[in-house]
């Protein structure tokens, strides 16, 4: 079967058909994050920008000089929302983080290259504002799932001081990609995503960071090995074309699938929460 057979590649891209219990974990997902945001010191719908969904949360650190993680949501660049993804925040900030989970306008009303674009801005605004919530802008790490662990990649290659010149060439310290994609390529094939996606071939080759030279930070990249071939595959894409040095861990963590591997991300006692608390500088934990 052709990597690139529309067919194919649907099955392999659409995880609420593979997952059919998506819809749970969502709910799942929902309940922790409205308490999260009832209880929890927090700062939400900031304006990073003056866009469409260009608002982000805030949840601040308990002391100051913290390091900061912000947190991108997946989705494939066309659905859910930050207001989803609050329960990213309470076990980082008990660990000594600030976290930061932005919004942004979801395809097709948006283009993917100005969803990347919009995360800069949300980027630019934590560096120059993260101090105002006990965070330390020396000390940003990116992390996102599914489409934002294709965005926490792209953060991590950006040249920031082209961006604008307040801005340091390190803004972005490490990242954490979670079951992301790093070659657009078998996306353009994909119905059940390009309808919405409007891939061009020269938008991918812009958009994909195997097209990209290493970064100077670090990037994790992790995947379940319940996922599909493709997105086994995806996960070791920056490791062949970065190397080792720039991806020193690619893994595939035991016993979850796509959706499900986020409550790895924020049980304290899992191997996925460890490897982010490394990334912080929060410990030096590996799975």
């Amino acid at each position: 079967m052709t990597r690139l057979d529309p067919t194919w590649l649907n099955a392999q891209y659409n995880n609420r058909a593979r997952f059919t219990d998506h819809a749970l974990v969502f709910e799942r997902w929902g309940r922790a994050s409205a308490a999260t945001r009832e209880g929890m010191s927090r700062r939400l719908d900031v304006a990073y920008g003056p866009g469409l969904n260009e608002t982000l949360d805030v949840f601040p650190a308990i002391k100051a000089n913290a390091p900061v993680l912000v947190f991108i949501h997946g989705g494939w660049w066309r659905s859910l929302d930050k207001l989803q993804h609050s329960f990213i925040a309470p076990s980082f900030v008990e660990a000594g983080a600030m976290v930061v989970v932005p919004n942004y306008t979801l395809c097709p009303i948006a283009t993917v290259e100005s969803i990347v674009l919009q995360m800069v801005r949300a980027l630019a605004w934590t560096y120059r504002h993260a101090a105002l919530y006990g965070g330390d802008p020396r000390r940003i790490v990116v992390a996102g799932h599914s489409a934002g662990g294709h965005l926490a990649s792209m953060m991590l290659s950006c040249l920031w001081p082209s961006v604008a010149k307040d801005l340091p060439p390190q803004l972005v310290r490490a990242a954490l990609s979670i079951s992301g994609v790093f070659d657009l390529e078998p996306l353009r094939h994909t119905p059940y995503l390009q309808t919405d996606l409007h891939l061009t071939s020269a938008a991918v080759r812009k958009l994909s960071p195997v097209h990209f030279p290493a970064p100077k930070g670090p990037l994790f990249t992790v995947v379940g090995a319940q996922e599909s071939e493709e997105h086994q595959r995806q996960n070791g894409l920056l490791r062949e074309a970065w190397g080792a040095k720039a991806v020193p861990v690619c893994q595939a963590v035991p016993g979850v699938d796509h959706f499900n591997i986020l409550h790895e991300l924020v049980d304290p006692h899992a191997g996925l929460h460890a490897l982010a608390l490394e990334l912080l500088g929060l410990s030096a934990a590996r799975i």
